[in-house]
């Protein structure tokens, strides 16, 4: 059945098309993932569809009173809400003490455990996750996510990839996470030069699809230019349209070169620069670090070899950018050295991107930087260079502050490489960065003749580029060869750590006392419970399996015993994730006051 219907949408700003007249359908059970280059107009369609922003033409319609949530990459709140009171805004007033447990669980699940902490006192990546938690426990027919997996760790993606996968209603996301598009997805739409291509598939197989697209194109303009020759080299001798086959003739020559001519999609390009690598890198020997009673870093030791090739992996506020920051210099360590080499020259791409004048114009940015550099292709030139980065004429004489996130990621990723660093850091490349550019900055990487240090939560970046994990695990950094996915088939059980006392917990810097932990009235009837109703509804689940059993020849009656027993099912895994909250509430509540978890 289809939910919404986006018709003939038209969108430009200033002289820029982004939609040309596009056209999306939103049925039942789509699970739809958009990807384009940067700039090109993707949160701007999800702005249009979500009801956000209105097209310049064409018509959005909803059928049947669907209703539309909306994750925007960059939230605003009210002023003076909390976390909890914002989660539960879309959530009808009657059913909010009901689902109170489920924006509890869901945004304990996103690292947020103090519900009823400020909004407008958490950092980005917290608001951020606040506005998924509430978009996701608002009760829609349709889901409109606008890079849902960025501010997160690699737990919590996995967590959220697992979600979106039972999600029932329909979807349709931006995001550059190439494992999350493939595992969540079934139907990718790419935008490109203003216009839409569907393929009904998930990301693998759309990169099957799409390469059979392009090449019958090649393989039709390569036909078009034969023909297009020929009738050429006869008009060129001279004939005249005395006769009607000649007429013909002439009229198939006007129509072949009338044809608008499909170039080759723009595709950015980079080449590995680099100055010369001593022996000496960067030695880290025995550095601590902690703040207030919080201990980040304890005794680490690593001697940065030429080729080394780190990923940085752990939870959220674990220390990942702190090492990093102490690595360049601009975090010092309580204890423990880090020595740099006489010929290292760092390259810092950071998270925030503080150093960009978004007042400036984005070839002065570069210009400031280097007005050439030498490359394997020879001297390039600070708009030649820009040209590579797919920063035509125009954008490169756009102010930084007009550039879409993701221009602005790229154009900082190009000041950076411009440096000519023969060590680069990394502080979360992925985020804001569109599928293309990131497939090129892998290939640079991988070719790159110094070291590479990512802290990152893409896994697909990680399982491309690392070739060993650094893991904050249990208040240490452990080493792991090989990628990502090789880590999580190896990595043991965090140990549990000891039982740590009221007064040893740091307190957050937004609020004077933390609030005191307690079970609700509902949730601690709840709790003494639910490991009855659980039980029931495994012996149902098991009881209807039987009757499956017995029925499997009926094939009126089997379809709905299917059907009873996936709600059934449904039901149950509400269930213990509603347990897993509830037991873990409490091990806090017995810890907060010293007593023995029940």
């Amino acid at each position: 059945m289809l939910l919404l219907s986006a018709e003939k949408i038209r969108k430009s700003y200033s002289e820029k098309i982004l939609l040309k007249d596009v056209s999306l359908g939103i049925q039942e059970g789509d699970k739809i993932g958009i990807i384009g280059v940067n700039g090109t107009g993707k949160s701007t369609l999800l702005k249009i569809i979500a009801g956000q922003e209105s097209p310049d033409s064409g018509t959005v319609s909803k059928f049947g009173g669907v209703r539309v949530g909306y994750l925007p990459q960059n939230p605003v709140f009210p002023d003076g809400i909390t976390v909890l009171e914002q989660v539960r805004q879309g959530i009808a007033q009657q059913q909010r003490e009901s689902k109170e447990f489920e924006c509890k669980a869901i945004l304990t699940r996103l690292g947020i455990t103090d519900f009823d902490a400020p909004v407008s006192r958490l950092s980005g990546g917290q608001k951020k996750r606040v506005s998924l938690a509430s978009a996701l426990v608002t009760t829609v027919d349709v889901l409109v996510l606008d890079e849902p997996t960025n501010h997160m760790d690699n737990d919590m993606v996995d967590w959220l990839e697992n979600y979106l996968a039972r999600y029932n209603g329909a979807m349709i996301m931006v995001t550059h996470d190439r494992y999350f598009l493939d595992r969540v997805t079934n139907r990718i739409v790419e935008l490109q030069d203003g216009n839409l291509y569907n393929y009904q598939a998930n990301y693998t197989k759309y990169l099957e699809l799409k390469a059979e697209r392009e090449g019958m194109e090649a393989a039709s303009e390569r036909k078009r230019q034969s023909l297009l020759k020929k009738e050429l080299e006869w008009i060129q001798r001279g004939a005249r349209a005395r006769s009607t086959k000649q007429r013909f003739r002439v009229e198939r020559f006007e129509q072949l070169s009338a044809q608008e001519v499909k170039s080759e999609q723009e595709k950015l390009t980079m080449s590995s620069v680099s100055s010369r690598l001593g022996r000496k890198i960067i030695e880290i020997d025995g550095i601590e670090k902690h703040y207030g009673d919080r201990q980040l870093i304890k005794g680490f030791s690593y001697n940065l070899l030429r080729g080394d090739r780190i990923g940085i992996i752990g939870a959220n506020g674990c220390g990942k950018s702190t090492l990093l920051k102490i690595i360049t210099g601009q975090v010092l360590p309580d204890n423990g050295t880090v020595t740099v080499g006489e010929t290292v020259r760092v390259g810092f791409f950071s998270q925030e991107c503080e150093e960009m004048d978004t007042g400036l114009r984005a070839i002065d940015y570069i210009k400031n930087i280097s007005a050439e550099i030498m490359t394997p292709e020879g001297m390039l030139t600070a708009s030649q260079l820009m040209e590579k980065f797919l920063f035509g004429a125009n954008l490169q004489y756009s102010v930084i502050g007009r550039l879409s996130g993701g221009e602005r990621r790229r154009l900082y990723l190009l000041g950076v490489l411009m440096q000519a660093p023969n060590v680069l850091l990394f502080d979360e490349p992925t985020n804001d960065l569109d599928i293309q550019t990131l497939t090129i900055l892998e290939d640079y990487l991988q070719n790159f003749s110094g070291a590479v240090v990512v802290v990152s939560h893409d896994r697909y970046f990680l399982d491309k580029v690392a070739e060993h994990i650094f893991a904050f695990e249990g208040g240490e950094i452990r080493d792991y060869t090989g990628g990502y996915s090789d880590y999580l088939a190896v990595r043991k059980p965090e140990p549990e750590e000891p039982a740590k006392t009221k007064e040893s917990k740091p307190k957050p810097a937004y609020r004077e006392k933390p609030t005191k932990l307690r079970f609700s009235f509902m949730e601690q009837r709840e709790y003494g419970e639910i490991d009855a109703v659980i039980a029931e509804l495994e012996e149902r689940i098991a009881a209807k399996e039987r009757e499956m059993a017995e029925q499997a020849s009926n094939y009126v009656k089997l379809p709905e015993l299917i059907a009873e027993k996936e709600a059934l099912q449904a039901e149950l895994d509400a269930k213990t994730e509603r347990w897993v909250y509830l037991n873990d509430l409490a091990d806090r509540i017995a810890e907060q006051n010293g007593e023995e978890s029940p």
